[in-house]
């Protein structure tokens, strides 16, 4: 597991409680995406398949960590947290489940970069899928907000839900 990976992990167990509840582990993070997985064991419904509220987790996390790691690349302190998403359940997840949120092109964090270094905020729209079985079961969309930390000995960036547009 390279640095970073390490580093995410430990972010996410440390300070986001409900990633131990959910037995979250950081799994892989290349050109391609982050990918984050969970384990069924504990995270089911009276059905016997994934709980959605563990799905969306893993989903939104996945988001919020592949940003948390982009933001390193650039070394950038910052804020992340989730202003808006939509998932739609195509199939019941049946087992273990792996969540991959996809890189944004590089223009897109070309723009995400100079909005924070303008306006000290920005904001990027990400994509996330669960598959089994080589279909995709569960589809993810997320806005998520940065805002630029002036401390660079901030606490870690926090994970919360905005109610209310921030632009």
């Amino acid at each position: 597991m390279d640095e970073h990976l390490q580093a995410l992990q430990q972010t996410l167990t440390q300070d986001i409680p409900i990633t131990h509840s959910i037995g979250i582990t950081a799994e892989n993070y290349d050109n391609k995406g982050l990918v984050l997985k969970a384990p069924l064991i504990g995270n089911t419904n009276p059905k016997g398949t994934a709980f959605a509220g563990s799905i969306n987790a893993l989903l939104t996390l996945a988001g919020w960590g592949l940003i948390w790691l982009v933001l390193k690349e650039l070394d950038v302190v910052g804020d992340i947290v989730i202003q808006n998403s939509s998932i739609d359940y195509l199939r019941p997840v049946i087992g273990d489940f792996a969540a991959i949120c996809y890189r944004p092109e590089q223009a897109d964090i070309d723009r995400m970069e100079q909005s924070l270094k303008k306006k000290g905020k920005a904001r990027i729209e990400l994509s996330a899928e669960i598959y089994q079985e080589d279909v995709v079961v569960v589809e993810f969309k997320g806005r998520y907000v940065i805002h630029q930390s002036k401390d660079a000995h901030s606490s870690l960036p926090l994970l919360s839900y905005i109610q209310q547009a921030i632009f």
